[in-house]
């Protein structure tokens, strides 16, 4: 327990000393954000912040982490590293989507085959398990995994759209996995989780709105890397909840991230296209202020970690009673801000056709 406080603590310390350094540094290489129609910004804003938190990280990582040569924890490091990379690129030169991708599917590939992190025992209510450590579901793994991770990656960075909110949904993210993992006496994860949360508060204090820099592609890439991957490792043999734990522990990110592509097919957009109908834009549009929009949303990200906790204490049914009644206020949240569409809204529209009918009915009878 020590060593994950003092992992904590120097991370925490070190990002916050670094950032201020990492924010002259973007200026210095002009890694800078301009602001346009699509951004909240408003003024020209440094970029690759994200850099304070990986130096931060860094240096927990090798004096407190537990890794060993070609293990999984190492794997997550060099994988993370390389996504870094490609965000710092990024911020300074503006790189095309497809050559993102390529890093990360590099580096995805290579914390999946060499380092070997792939799901594992899908143990799953009353119909036995899936084993995908071996056969033909052995190979089957290896996409499954590198999806996840891939698709966890782009949606920390598309949520990264106003002062403070990726890098505080992040947080709480990693803060509730290192709470479940020392549930589950994984100390090794936890450790790493506990570096990753003291990295990420350290450069939060610059980045809360508001902000004096942005994290970039250089931080949103390395946090999504790394709770993909950490979703993984800490939950990848376990009961039938520890599949879908991860999946709410990260609820803010994904949500947003699927009523995106739900919304651009529904207006016949690419799935690619960007716009401002994502969460924070749409409790922007309702009144809240920026500040109040971000917390609102931590708020949200508390809830599902919350959640997720709950889950792993749950009995199967109960498991299943929680996820229907999440999947409820998720769909009716997601009508009630207009994520999808204005129009778009069955819940919300199917309630107000029975008021109506019962509204008739009562003068009818009157």
């Amino acid at each position: 327990m020590s060593t994950l406080i003092l992992g904590f603590l120097t991370s925490l310390i070190i990002s916050f000393i670094a950032t201020p350094y990492v924010k002259n540094l973007a200026v210095k290489v002009g890694a800078v954000d301009a602001p346009n129609q699509r951004k909240v910004h408003t003024r020209i804003m440094p970029r690759m912040g994200g850099l304070a938190i990986y130096i931060g990280y860094l240096v927990a990582f090798f004096l407190f982490v537990p890794y060993t040569s070609l293990s999984e924890m190492l794997g997550i490091f060099i994988g993370s590293t390389i996504v870094m990379v490609v965000g710092m690129l990024d911020d300074k030169y503006q790189l095309s989507p497809k050559w993102k991708l390529l890093g990360q599917l590099v580096a995805t590939a290579i914390v999946v085959v060499p380092f070997g992190l792939k799901i594992g025992v899908v143990n799953l209510p009353y119909s036995g398990s899936i084993d995908f450590s071996s056969g033909w579901l052995f190979w089957l793994a290896i996409p499954i995994t590198m999806f996840w991770i891939v698709g966890v990656t782009n949606a920390v960075n598309l949520i990264d759209g106003l002062d403070g909110l990726s890098a505080g949904v992040s947080a709480i993210a990693a803060g509730t996995m290192g709470v479940m993992a020392l549930l589950m006496d994984d100390y090794k994860v936890a450790t790493y989780c506990f570096v990753l949360l003291g990295a990420i508060l350290g450069f939060l204090y610059f980045n809360f709105h508001p902000a004096r820099l942005f994290m970039g592609d250089t931080g949103s890439l390395f946090l999504g890397f790394n709770l993909a991957a950490l979703s993984i490792m800490g939950f990848k043999e376990a009961l039938f909840v520890s599949f879908i734990i991860p999946i709410v522990v990260l609820g803010v990110p994904l949500w947003d991230t699927f009523f995106a592509i739900v919304r651009r097919i529904v207006n016949k957009k690419p799935i690619s296209s960007p716009d401002k109908g994502h969460l924070h834009h749409c409790l922007l549009n309702m009144g809240l202020s920026h500040r109040s929009t971000v917390l609102t949303i931590y708020s949200i990200s508390i809830f599902f970690g919350m959640m997720a906790i709950l889950l792993t204490k749950t009995t199967k049914w109960t498991t299943i009673i929680v996820m229907v009644a999440l999947l409820i206020v998720i769909h009716l949240g997601t009508e009630i801000v207009g994520l999808v569409s204005r129009r778009h809204r069955p819940l919300i529209n199917t309630y107000r056709r029975i008021k109506i009918k019962q509204t008739d009915q009562q003068r009818r009878t009157n």
